[in-house]
């Protein structure tokens, strides 16, 4: 069992130089009982927009004010201490920055139990203890709360989670021992694992009461006040606080090891096994159901220790500061003022994916939106599909009845596409051939003014090419979106060698507008996702039609840490879209790229591949493996000689892009295949995953970066 109060935490007194500190000011407070309790806020003295954060500098004067006033409570000065945080926030957890320059693994652990001293001594003071959960509590914030006796929370906080496991590492202040302690560990599994895995899901405020995280919930107007009134009356004992999960009535024996089997089961299925954090958190949640809170409190120590200092934490910290901060200043993107004030949008198409734009520009811009297509039915069926979306958000409380009828009042839909002439920014939806989109563009030229932006969401197809017929190919951009257009962030803006700063700036300022993030690319085949994913999909099927069984093949994957499989992903996608981004790959680059003409019969079949539960391809459909046999060979590759070519393929590929001018940078590509792909933040994206696994040494004799990104005990 450790002794805090025994440790020397003078190694990591060099992690607080440029620490912006957030401070531990206490005020005496007179309940109307006459009680004292003394208030604790955190403040880092900036503003909202700089969330206060936890560093080993706050913490020691936070441990130093929990001393002081552990004496006064001694003295009988206070009867009770509460903490809160400056306006909206009350922590966003541990200063990541510091973190990484940890230096070792012994500095790692210091981290770790300098954080278990100081929050412990919450439940140290001989005085009730009660958070107030004012705002924002994230990590070492919410861990702040937990370790308290009593907990309130404000109804319009931002959010509450404990999304360490998104960053590969775990909760290693308390939060994976006493969590499941205080909730039970269905909802601890929910909270530590399951939501850091759903793209970093976070709570709401009547979630975490409804979860029993929190006693009570107020609503913002007198939040302070109210919960000042509330620990008065527990205090005085007015209040009785019923906790349904209080540890004499959580089920341990049966129910705990129960869904620890249901959880490792779903993880193996959902995510592999690569991934290190959530096993570890998942191990201490299956210890958290025994032992001492100082046992439990040691083993976070560990496991923490273990994953700061690790491969998969250092790519995770490269990613998360891509998609911090990178992704929200677009490197090349013209200066803001230069773009157009975009007052009414159209669209040109009216299927699925046109109404998914239509739904998401007006809701995001607020202006009206156009949909046209070549009949009236058709132009009809997406104008209800987008009302019934509007109608879902209204039934959901997302939006009230005001706010629908304005949205739904902005959307038209019409076949005389005359009515194209007020729109200041184009965007069409239409059949993937160049033909095509050249003859849209061509009709729309004529009618809309001479700078409105046309803009492609073509996904693989050359830009300039598509612009090649108009009179003003200065004005097409490419603004590709990724599937589904409400939940991926990423939009490829593509500049063609003709494209002007102006409409190259309106796009930017657009998809920042609709709440996305934006990555400038050249105008090359398959732009920057489509191209490794083309890659990874070619590697896929070579693999097979030289007569490896597809369920090896998807599993000889695994390891990229990819969120499914290739053939699990073509499947999402759709094997028509799939045949076509591999046509296009091939025939830009036929020496590199593979393709087969099985992919288009396998297209027109209704179904390809079989699936488990999980989701996981296990084999091909009778139909499939009908069509197939005469093309597959009888040349099994094994799982390293997969693996290791679909590495040095990427590493190849990734290479050749930057020395085209595909994008500045490699932290670029990275930051496209997270947000456009889903690729883990485990693997940085992927050159930093490349560079550690040797690809980037065999492709081209050199790393990516310099050095390469490591976890310290590499």
């Amino acid at each position: 069992m450790t002794n805090y109060d025994d440790i020397d935490f003078s190694p990591i007194l060099a992690l607080t130089e440029g620490e912006v500190i957030t401070h531990s000011r206490v005020r005496d407070i007179r309940l109307a009982s006459g009680k004292v309790l003394a208030l604790i806020t955190l403040d880092n003295g900036r503003d909202h927009t700089r969330p206060n954060t936890l560093g080993p500098a706050t913490m020691f004067q936070l441990g130093e004010t929990l001393d002081a006033l552990k004496a006064r409570a001694a003295a009988g000065e206070i009867q009770a201490v509460g903490i809160t945080g400056k306006q909206y926030i009350l922590a966003a957890g541990a200063d990541l920055s510091d973190i990484t320059k940890v230096g070792s693994k012994d500095n790692a652990r210091l981290v770790a139990q300098l954080g278990h001293k100081v929050l412990g001594k919450l439940g140290d003071l001989g005085v009730p203890t009660f958070a107030f959960v004012n705002g924002l509590a994230l990590g070492g914030g919410l861990e702040i709360a937990l370790n308290s006796a009593y907990r309130t929370v404000d109804a319009s906080a931002a959010a509450i989670a404990l999304p360490e496991v998104f960053l590969g590492i775990i909760p290693g202040w308390g939060g994976a021992y006493l969590l499941p302690n205080l909730i039970g560990i269905e909802n601890a599994l929910e909270v530590v694992i399951s939501n850091p895995l759903k793209q970093n899901r976070m709570l709401k405020p009547q979630q975490a009461f409804d979860y029993g995280i929190v006693d009570a919930i107020f609503p913002a107007a007198n939040y302070l006040e109210d919960s000042l009134n509330w620990a008065d009356g527990v205090l005085t004992g007015k209040i009785k606080v019923e906790r349904k999960n209080e540890p004499g009535k959580i089920e341990r024996l049966t129910k705990w090891p129960i869904a620890i089997k249901m959880a490792r089961g779903m993880l193996e299925s959902k995510i592999g096994t690569v991934p290190k954090s959530p096993y570890a958190a998942l191990e201490l949640l299956d210890k958290a159901k025994s032992g001492t809170k100082a046992e439990g409190f040691a083993r976070e120590d560990e496991a923490l220790a273990e994953l700061v200092t690790g491969d998969q934490f250092a790519a995770s910290m490269y990613a998360f500061d891509l998609v911090q901060k990178r992704a929200k200043r677009p490197v090349g993107a013209p200066d803001k003022e230069l773009a157009k004030k975009v007052t009414k949008v159209g669209i040109i198409g009216a299927g699925l994916m046109a109404s998914q734009f239509a739904l998401l520009f007006v809701r995001k811009l607020q202006v009206p939106v156009l949909i046209t297509d070549l009949d009236q039915a058709r132009v009809d069926k997406g104008v209800a599909y987008i009302h019934e979306e509007i109608g879902k958000l209204e039934a959901k409380g997302r939006l009230d009845g005001d706010s629908a009828n304005k949205l739904r009042a902005l959307v038209t839909g019409t076949t005389d596409k005359s009515l194209y002439a007020d729109c200041d920014f184009v965007i069409e939806a239409v059949f993937e051939e160049v033909g095509v989109k050249q003859q849209v563009f061509g009709e729309i030229e004529q009618i809309v003014a001479e700078d409105a932006i046309l803009a492609t969401n073509t996904s693989s197809l050359s830009v300039e090419e598509i612009g090649a017929k108009l009179a003003h190919p200065e004005r097409l951009v490419g603004f590709h979106f990724f599937n589904p257009v409400a939940v991926m962030p990423l939009i490829e803006i593509v500049k063609t060698p003709h494209t002007a700063d102006a409409a190259l700036s309106t796009a930017f300022v657009v998809a920042k507008n609709l709440g996305k993030n934006a990555v400038l690319t050249a105008d090359a085949p398959g732009f920057v996702v489509n191209r490794l994913l083309a890659k990874v999909m070619g590697e896929a099927a070579r693999a097979v039609y030289e007569g490896t069984p597809v369920a090896d093949v998807e599993k000889a994957f695994a390891p990229l840490g990819l969120p499914m499989g290739p053939f699990q992903l073509i499947d999402l996608v759709g094997w028509k879209v799939a045949a076509h981004v591999q046509d296009t790959m091939v025939h830009a680059f036929p020496e590199r790229f593979y393709a087969n003409e099985n992919f288009h019969a396998l297209a027109e079949l209704p179904e390809v591949v079989e699936k488990d539960k999980g989701g996981r391809v296990t084999g091909w459909t009778k139909a499939a493996e009908k069509l197939l046999k005469p093309a597959v060979g009888s040349s099994p590759a094994s799982a390293e000689t997969i693996l290791a070519g679909v590495q040095d393929g990427l590493a190849q590929e990734i290479k050749l892009m930057l020395d085209e001018g595909v994008v500045p940078e490699v932290e670029d590509i990275d930051l496209c295949l997270i947000l456009g792909a889903g690729w883990p933040f485990i693997d940085g994206g992927a050159s930093p995953y490349l560079d550690r696994e040797g690809a980037s040494q065999r492709a081209f004799g050199d790393t990516f970066h310099h050095p390469p990104i490591r976890g310290i005990a590499s």
